[in-house]
């Protein structure tokens, strides 16, 4: 029975993945202001030039395909962070016991922090947030209490959400700092925050692909900025 059990589970965790949508991601490929490195800590997108004063691991929502966050994420790196998208073990961020500094080992030269991720993604990111310098949560939100831990954390929803709808967000508002920004972004479902296709449960975006990526960028660069400053 209980080897039933470890198939089933392996078998049902490598079923149904999401897989990254061709056409966002080429344009990653073609970004000729990135530096792309599939490496062992992950997908490492970097700014061509270097010097990164900040960085973000960023951590996938449940069976999701990691590189379907790179063109979503890659504005980030335009504009001068480090990320690096985590490949969770078995496609589900809650069977990952890796701690921060197994992805940070990637940029090295990076001092300051930042940790994140999308639905599941970002409850575990939650889980790494005491040991980084600052939270960035995709249609998420914690099942554990940061809210004196003065980090500093960037929460963004989506009006169309039809899984971690702003309701359920704004209920788990006090697990995060009173100072905590967050934001809704109109137009956006549970899946406009990668690029993967539609999601069963999800609501139907009205916000285009484009337009939710600069909207991701936008806010995020200013957070990115506020926390060097």
């Amino acid at each position: 029975m209980l080897v039933l059990v470890v198939v089933g589970t392996l078998a049902w965790t490598q079923i149904g993945v999401m897989s990254a949508e061709p056409e966002p991601l080429e344009t990653v490929r073609e970004n000729t202001a990135l530096t792309v490195t599939d490496a062992e800590e992950g997908i490492v997108l970097a700014p061509a030039d270097g010097g990164s004063e900040v960085g973000l691991v960023f951590i996938p929502g449940a069976k999701v395909d990691p590189w379907a966050y790179a063109a979503i994420l890659q504005g980030f790196a335009e504009d001068g962070v480090t990320v690096v998208i985590t490949r969770p073990w078995l496609n589900l961020a809650f069977f990952d016991p890796r701690g921060l500094d197994a992805f940070t080992s990637a940029a090295p030269e990076v001092d300051v922090w930042a940790v994140g991720g999308h639905s599941l993604g970002g409850v575990r990111a939650c889980q790494l947030a005491p040991d980084a310098d600052a939270l960035v949560l995709f249609a998420s939100y914690c099942a554990n209490d940061l809210s004196d831990s003065r980090l500093p954390v960037l929460s963004l929803a989506g009006s169309e959400d039809g899984l971690s709808t702003p309701e359920k967000i704004a209920d788990a508002r006090d697990l995060l700092p009173s100072d905590a920004e967050l934001v809704e972004i109109a137009g956006a479902s549970h899946a406009s925050f990668g690029d993967y296709g539609p999601q069963s449960g999800d609501g139907t975006p009205t916000i285009s692909t484009t337009e939710m990526h600069a909207e991701v960028t936008r806010l995020g660069d200013s957070f990115f900025a506020s926390i060097l400053s």
